[in-house]
C-alpha cells in the first residue's frame, strides 16, 4: 500500500510542477523496499520516464510542448551529464551539494514571491500567432545554457533536471507555466530514456513486482496531476512547485550534513 501511495503522491507532483520526481522516488523507494540507492535510483528513474513519457504525449496531443526547445536542451544535456559525473570525482559532493541547495532556496523564494517572471524582459520570445517560440540565435544560445546547467547538476548531484528547468523557462522564456511543465516532462522523458538504456546495458535487473506496481501508480498520479492543473490556478501551481524545490532543498541539505 505505501508504494502505492508514494508512487501516487510522485507521479501527481511530477504532473503538477514537472519536477520532483526523481528526487524524491528515491528516498520513498529506500524507505518503503529497505533498498540502497544503487538499487533504488533505476526503479525511481523508470518510473519519472515512463510517468513524464504520458505527460509529453499528453502535451503534444494539446499542442502545448514546444518540442524543439525539449529536444534542444535534451541534446544538450546528455553531454553535459556525462561531463557531469567526470567533476563529481573531483569536486567535494558535500559543499557542491550545500551550494546547489542554496541557489534552490532562492529559487523557490524567488517563485513564492513572484519575482522571477516578466514577459517584457524574456529572452525567447513566443509567436502570439503559433504559440511557439520564435527561434534565433539568442533563443537557441539561452536554451542551450538551460541545458548545460541541467545536464551539469544532473550529472554532478544526480538530482533530476526539472528543479533547474522549470524555472529557468519561466526566467528566458514568456511561455505560459502549463507550457513550461509539459516541455519540462518531455526532457525528463528524453533524458531518461537514455540513462535507462545506460542501466540495462550494465546489466541492470528489475524487480518485476516492485516496478510494476510503482511505474503503474506513478503513471495514475501523472495523470491525476495533469487533471488538477484544470482546476488549480497557475500561481498556486507556482507555490506548490517553490514549496516542493524548499523541501528537496532542505533534504539535500541535511543528506549533505548527514552523510
Amino acid at each position: 500500500m505505501w508504494l502505492i501511495l508514494e508512487g501516487l503522491a510522485i507521479g501527481g507532483l511530477l504532473g503538477l510542477t514537472g519536477a520532483g520526481g526523481g528526487i524524491l522516488a528515491v528516498p520513498a523507494l529506500m524507505a518503503s523496499q529497505g533498498w540502497t540507492v544503487a538499487q533504488a535510483a533505476p526503479v525511481g528513474l523508470l518510473a519519472v520516464t515512463l510517468s513524464a513519457m504520458v505527460g509529453t504525449f499528453e502535451g503534444l496531443f494539446k499542442r502545448i510542448v514546444r518540442y524543439r526547445a525539449a529536444l534542444w536542451i535534451a541534446l544538450i544535456s546528455i553531454p553535459a551529464a556525462r561531463y557531469g559525473v567526470h567533476l563529481a570525482g573531483i569536486i567535494s559532493p558535500v559543499w557542491l551539494t550545500l551550494a546547489f541547495s542554496l541557489v534552490m532556496l532562492i529559487i523557490a523564494y524567488r517563485i513564492f514571491f513572484n519575482k522571477v517572471h516578466d514577459h517584457g524582459k524574456a529572452l525567447c520570445k513566443v509567436n502570439q500567432t503559433t504559440g511557439r517560440l520564435i527561434w534565433n540565435m539568442k533563443t537557441a544560445l539561452s536554451l542551450g545554457a538551460i541545458g548545460l546547467v541541467a545536464g551539469l547538476l544532473t550529472g554532478l548531484l544526480g538530482v533530476g533536471g526539472g528543479f533547474v528547468i522549470v524555472p529557468a523557462l519561466r526566467k528566458v522564456t514568456d511561455l505560459d507555466m502549463r507550457s513550461i511543465i509539459a516541455t519540462s516532462l518531455m526532457i525528463i522523458f528524453l533524458i531518461g530514456g537514455v540513462s535507462i538504456s545506460a542501466h540495462v546495458l550494465n546489466g541492470f535487473q528489475y524487480p518485476v513486482s516492485v516496478t510494476m506496481t510503482f511505474v503503474l501508480a506513478c503513471i495514475v498520479g501523472m495523470l491525476i496531476g495533469r487533471r488538477a492543473m484544470h482546476w488549480i490556478d497557475s500561481n498556486q501551481v507556482q507555490k506548490i512547485f517553490a514549496t516542493t524545490v524548499m523541501g528537496v532543498a532542505m533534504y539535500l541539505i541535511y543528506s549533505a550534513l548527514m552523510g
